[in-house]
């Protein structure tokens, strides 16, 4: 099966989303990503046991430090799906993708280059 999703979407493997740390996410942003997902297990089925509840977390985290400082949002998710979910995996990166679309250019560049 092959999964169709816009070619600018950048994967990073990580062998549990529980290893996504606050400062990866904010990172990303900072050195221009505009936005970023975090796609973990299904709550409750995380192989490391609770993984997905610390990256679920630090996820809204970042949501929270984001909106502080007059960003949206929105740039940052979090999913829960199985492995076995390719197509969800793809809708979910077409999602995000029209999400960010619509909320433009991440204002950190704008902001560098001034």
């Amino acid at each position: 099966m092959r999964l169709s999703y816009p070619p600018s979407i950048k994967i990073i493997q990580v062998p549990c989303s529980g290893r996504v740390d606050i400062i990866h996410l904010l990172r990303a942003i900072e050195d221009g990503a505009d936005g970023v997902y975090v796609a973990g297990c299904l709550e409750g089925e995380c192989h490391f046991l609770t993984g997905n509840l610390k990256a679920k977390k630090r996820v809204q985290y970042v949501k929270k430090v984001l909106e502080e400082i007059g960003i949206e949002p929105e740039r940052v998710e979090m999913f829960n799906l199985s492995s076995g979910e390719g197509p969800k995996f793809a809708e979910i990166a077409r999602e995000m993708y029209e999400r960010i679309k619509a909320l433009g250019p991440s204002p950190v560049l704008m902001k560098k280059a001034a």
